[in-house]
């Protein structure tokens, strides 16, 4: 067995790789590995690190002590920040980057991804975690959104996860709520995929990170692009800039020439010469745009 560790630069956050497997540990307990200044700028580090590293195969994600993550520490939030006159744009556009960064890098990244949830995943927490492809739950694991609780309204692209994962009504329902849901509920739901007992909750998720690793990286890589692509497009809004051009449709009627086929959209380029992402989307040829005539 090969160890090759990683600096992460806190101790808030560990990495290792093991035969090809990078095991990401979330290191706060005493704070149920909330989400604090330093552990959140070295966890987007290390998903690049290690989702750029030829000698990673697979990407284990986990929370030490009880906890999977906590979400944010709202006791943090903000005490180590530069007190900087930044714009209402300019502070939306740095937390975009942030989230983007994050979760958005997670859904991205082009090898297999697995969240081991030891306890609570809350709030931004529950997002890494769906943000993954597989989720292993130990029995005593929970899930909850807890924005309500404290009066937001989610981020790190949470709401569009659970709508991906649960549909549109469950996951109103789980942001509205934030109720607490139990291992099984959640793997009833689609949350999770296994639950096994606490005590076998790393070995299980390591030993499926390592199978998953040991596979050829072009099957990883062509399983995971084909298994996002009918909503990936979707979930572009979240974290990537808008687009100047939606399809062809929506171009004005002086400038459209022809229909452009499903397998071409999102290729077309915007008024800046940059690649555009269709966010609508049009399921038939014959299906009527549903832009207003007016703003055609």
């Amino acid at each position: 067995m090969s160890t090759r560790t990683i600096d992460t630069g806190t101790t808030e956050l560990l990495c290792e790789i093991v035969d090809r497997v990078a095991m990401i540990t979330l290191n706060r307990p005493q704070a149920r590995n909330s989400l604090s200044d330093q552990l959140t700028p070295a966890l987007r580090q290390m998903i690049k690190l290690t989702g750029d590293d030829p000698e990673v195969g697979s990407i284990l994600i986990t929370g030490a002590g009880s906890a999977f993550c906590a979400g944010g520490d709202v006791k943090g939030m903000g005490g180590g920040a530069p007190k900087t006159d930044l714009t209402y744009d300019e502070r939306v556009a740095t937390l975009r980057i942030r989230q983007r960064t994050l979760t958005g890098a997670l859904v991205g990244v082009r090898k297999p991804t697995i969240a081991a949830l030891p306890g609570p995943a809350a709030g931004a927490g529950m997002a890494i975690a769906l943000a993954c492809d597989i989720r292993i739950a130990a029995e005593s694991a929970i899930m909850t959104t807890g924005y309500s609780r404290i009066g937001l309204t989610g981020d790190y692209g949470i709401a569009w996860l659970l709508t991906r994962l649960a549909g549109t009504a469950r996951a109103r329902e789980l942001m509205f709520l934030s109720e607490r849901l139990d291992a099984r509920r959640c793997e009833a739901l689609g949350l999770v995929n296994r639950v096994v007992p606490d005590s076998d909750l790393r070995s299980t998720a390591y030993a499926l990170a390592r199978e998953l690793a040991e596979g050829p990286s072009w099957r990883s890589a062509t399983s995971r692009t084909i298994s996002i692509m009918p909503c990936h497009r979707d979930s572009s809004s979240l974290w990537i800039r808008k687009p100047r051009i939606s399809c062809a449709r929506h171009k004005p009627a002086t400038t459209r020439k022809r229909f452009v086929p499903s397998s071409r959209r999102g290729s077309l380029p915007s008024a800046d010469g940059k690649p555009a992402i269709c966010v609508r989307m049009h399921r038939y040829p014959a299906e009527p745009c549903p832009r207003p005539a007016h703003a055609r």
